[in-house]
């Protein structure tokens, strides 16, 4: 069961809840931003619904609510943030802000954060980058989900990876992947109904490609592009979470198996002013022109026209900022009650 909130209600609760969890009031907000875009963008799995599973890794000591962020400006273009193990989507923020300032004054600005948390989606980051002037290349590393190439156990994680381009007076480009090739939760809907799934989607817990969906939920996902795919996830891990001095691979604490450890995740935010490239008229007529090219191209099912990445969330956020926010009761009631605890 859902309820349709307006946005300024949904974002005034979030950042309650996440108050009532220990945070300041400025930390609420911006994590209550991001996961509020999420919802906005039709991305329900990565928005106010993580506000449940952080206040429980917070009550058993697992996050840190309360923690001290530090930005420590390591070269005129590189920035290190230290999450101290608080909210990933205030890690985000802090880290997203300093990527911006150091491309504010040398055109390029790229942060590493360390001890961080599940940050919400990309796309939100990138979307709030775009509206200050910003293209941008995100990415996180994540719990061990998915083998190696050939291998038999899980070494590596689903590691999200997203690009922002602005378009000035227009809606930019917003690219939010994950590596696999399709969400556990495809697979579980298969399971649920007893269907098969297709040997291109996961591996049964010997590293075997199946079509048996239990076998998959026992097994590990497979990777976009096969082997290419393993190594895009690779270098986001080696961004994310080796140079930025987070855990990496299976050092990564898994926040399901065991949410009172602090998972150290990595982040990397790079950050480029576009307008040391061009006037803003100059790239709103050349991402328009862009956009057009690919809008042209003859539907193959003239019920589905070509979008560009970015078209689907943002035509969402429009809706639903028209008719509500959509959001489950269960979620509600959780935010709620961490709010009753200011």
């Amino acid at each position: 069961m859902t309820d349709r909130l307006p946005e300024g209600e949904l974002s005034a609760l979030a950042t309650a809840a996440l108050e009532g969890l220990g945070a300041s009031p400025r930390d609420a907000a911006d994590c209550a931003r991001i996961l509020v875009l999420a919802d906005l963008f039709g991305l329900s799995t990565h928005g106010v619904s993580r506000i449940a599973s952080y206040g429980e890794r917070v009550d058993l000591g697992g996050i840190d609510a309360k923690a001290a962020i530090g930005v420590e400006v390591a070269s005129p273009a590189i920035v290190r943030v230290d999450g101290a193990n608080g909210l990933g989507p205030v890690v985000g923020m802090r880290a997203l802000e300093a990527a911006m300032a150091r491309a504010r004054e040398t055109g390029v600005g790229i942060a590493f954060a360390r001890a961080s948390n599940h940050f919400g989606p990309i796309s939100p980051y990138g979307y709030l980058a775009a509206e200050a002037g910003f293209a941008t290349m995100i990415g996180s590393n994540a719990t061990t989900t998915i083998a190696p190439w050939g291998g038999g156990d899980a070494r590596l994680g689903n590691s999200p990876l997203g690009f922002g381009v602005p378009q000035p007076g227009g809606p930019p480009f917003l690219l939010d992947m994950a590596m696999s090739v399709v969400a556990r939760a495809k697979i579980r809907g298969a399971a649920a109904r007893g269907e098969a799934i297709p040997p291109t989607w996961a591996t049964d817990a010997a590293g075997r490609p199946t079509t048996d969906p239990k076998a998959a939920l026992e097994g590990f996902l497979l990777p976009i592009g096969g082997h290419k795919g393993y190594g895009l996830a690779l270098v986001v891990d080696l961004l994310a979470g080796l140079l930025s001095g987070a855990s990496y691979l299976t050092h990564v604490s898994s926040w399901s198996a065991d949410p009172e450890k602090p998972q150290d995740l990595g982040h990397f935010f790079l950050a480029i002013d576009t307008r040391v490239l061009g006037t803003p008229e100059w790239l709103a007529a050349r991402l328009a022109d862009f956009r057009a090219i690919l809008h042209a191209s003859p539907p193959a099912d003239p019920a589905a026209p070509v979008v560009v990445p970015g078209e689907i969330e943002l035509g969402r956020m429009a809706r639903y900022r028209a008719e509500g926010v959509p959001v489950a009761k269960a979620d509600l009631e959780a935010m709620r009650a961490y709010a009753a605890r200011r």
